[in-house]
């Protein structure tokens, strides 16, 4: 993908952009929230595990049978890893997940007391958490700001123009020092539901975005489309 950025825009433009991004962003989704069913952290933790590579609708119709039969950490962590591989098979990858899952439970129970930690540097020490599964935690479950660098926020970020890398912790990093702190936690849930709706990946509908007035991508693919029809 090639990325197209606004000529000469500086900081304080870019900064500027991103609040009239955000403002129609919560226009548009003014209920965007976690899509991952949960009713505690803990539950919240296994469905972001679960999620890597797997739709959030999938993961929901799998964890109520799963939380019933092992509501708790202690339960994970003592569940034959066959049984916990067969529970989540449909989630894909359901192998290395249940390694991670049993891993991760039984980090809690031993190293934390069976609470789910508030700081990036304890959870990701835990298998099967990354920077993402953390800030989903952090955001979610402690209110603890952080941005989720997921395929949605990663690819249209970057339509945006406001980032060029393609490593999400590097992305992370970008969108930390142009969003205000206080939208942190709800950009990812904003750009999931636009990603969902309107910006999609193999038909994105640019022509309807509410963002195109602050799109790079968008307006090119507008004005491309445009010129296809008159010829």
């Amino acid at each position: 993908m090639k990325l197209r950025q606004y000529p000469k825009e500086s900081v304080g433009d870019r900064k500027d952009r991103v609040k009239q991004i955000i403002r129609a962003l919560r226009q548009a989704y003014p209920d965007a929230r976690c899509s991952l069913n949960h009713s505690n952290a803990f539950e919240l933790s296994v469905a972001t595990i679960l999620s890597a590579q797997c739709t959030d609708e999938r993961v929901n119709k799998v964890t109520p049978g799963l939380f019933e039969k092992y509501p708790t950490p202690e339960a994970f962590a003592g569940a034959p890893l066959k049984d916990l591989e067969q529970e989540i098979r449909s989630t894909g990858f359901y192998r290395n997940k249940a390694k991670s899952l049993k891993g991760f439970a039984a980090g809690i129970v031993d190293e934390h007391e069976g609470e789910i930690p508030a700081s990036m540097k304890e959870l990701t020490a835990l298998p099967g958490v990354g920077r993402k599964t953390a800030n989903v935690i952090l955001g979610v479950a402690h209110r603890i700001p952080g941005i989720v660098v997921d395929t949605h926020v990663k690819r249209i970020s970057r339509l945006l123009g406001l980032t060029a890398e393609t490593n999400p912790e590097k992305i992370e990093f970008d969108l930390q020092n142009l969003l205000p702190g206080e939208d942190w936690i709800d950009w990812a849930h904003l750009v999931i539901e636009h990603g969902r709706n309107v910006c999609k990946a193999r038909s994105p509908r640019c022509s309807e975005c509410g963002l195109l007035a602050y799109c790079p991508s968008g307006e090119k693919a507008v004005k491309t489309t445009r010129a296809n029809q008159t010829k």
